[in-house]
């Protein structure tokens, strides 16, 4: 492994054609710009130049790394710039994994965002629910995943991931347009015990099933979808009723379908996951930062 340093020196003294020479074009002293070269000789292994009455000479290993000595430099003037621009937020990436909902209103407002400050930012998004979101940031395949978990069913976080808490999403009935209870305010649960059901994703089911047998009843699910746009127009259209989260009436609500907010009130908790050592990289703090500010402005935060 040779040391950048002595390259560079080795460079100018080959550009300027003596050891004195290149320690006034570098601000060094001529018996620093020679220890770095025996230094550089020793790491090589052979020596590089050879005297010539009072002027020095290319060996044969020195001519060979005169060749490379360039591109090395070159090489490591990109690299520090790319690295420059990464450290000041000029250029970067982050690779976000989210689920439906939050990947149709979280993440657009903090990626506008974003590119609105720091355009060399680029974020690159896949949909994914937990908890194979978390296991894609352990993993390394991810950088920031946005997971959610209800009471009484604790995410399966690895213990090696951060959480950055972003807000609790309260969960509404969906109702259509017309039918009896879309009167009132808040909806009890109990009260819905002989509805037809329509069940989402296995999380949000799981979540579902337990609250009914909480208030005394197993409810009657008529079929199951977790695409939001499919269970409103099942909804609209009386196949059933659903229950889910307010987060996906801030983007989608059928002009047939109503939102009311079911009582006993229940949130689930939605967080931004990523490894520890992540939070330390510029890019990754700057998109959960963002991420912690869009959410505190969606209501029900």
């Amino acid at each position: 492994m040779f040391d950048s340093r002595y390259i560079r020196t080795f460079h100018e003294v080959v550009r300027t054609g003596s050891y004195s020479a290149a320690a006034r074009s570098l601000g060094y002293t001529q018996p620093a710009v020679s220890q770095q070269m025996k230094a550089l000789e020793r790491d090589i292994g052979t020596p590089l130049f050879t005297r010539v009455g009072r002027g020095i000479r290319l060996t044969e290993a020195g001519e060979a790394l005169t060749r490379h000595a360039g591109t090395i430099l070159d090489s490591l003037s990109a690299a520090q710039l790319q690295i420059d621009a990464i450290a000041r937020l000029r250029s970067g990436r982050v690779r976000v994994c989210a689920f439906p909902s939050a990947c149709a209103t979280l993440i657009p407002e903090t990626m506008a965002a974003i590119a609105a400050e720091h355009p060399g930012i680029r974020i690159e998004l896949t949909e994914s629910e937990p908890p194979e979101s978390l296991r894609l940031v352990a993993r390394g395949d991810c950088d920031i995943a946005l997971a959610f978990s209800y009471p009484g069913h604790t995410a399966e976080v690895p213990e090696e991931l951060a959480e950055v808490p972003l807000l609790e999403d309260p969960l509404t009935v969906l109702l259509p347009t017309g039918h009896p209870l879309a009167r009132r305010r808040a909806v009890r649960l109990a009260d819905l015990a002989r509805e037809r059901w329509i069940a989402g994703c296995l999380r949000c089911r799981a979540n579902f099933l337990h609250a009914c047998a909480e208030e005394g009843f197993a409810p009657d699910i008529a079929c199951t979808t977790d695409d939001n746009l499919v269970m409103q127009s099942l909804v609209a259209s009386g196949v059933g009723i659903a229950v889910v989260p307010q987060l996906v009436l801030s983007f989608l609500c059928h002009s047939k379908v109503t939102g009311r907010i079911v009582e006993p009130h229940t949130r689930r908790r939605v967080g931004a996951y990523a490894l520890r050592e992540q939070l330390r990289i510029p890019a990754t703090a700057l998109v959960l930062d963002r991420l912690v500010a869009v959410a505190e402005r969606r209501t029900g935060c």
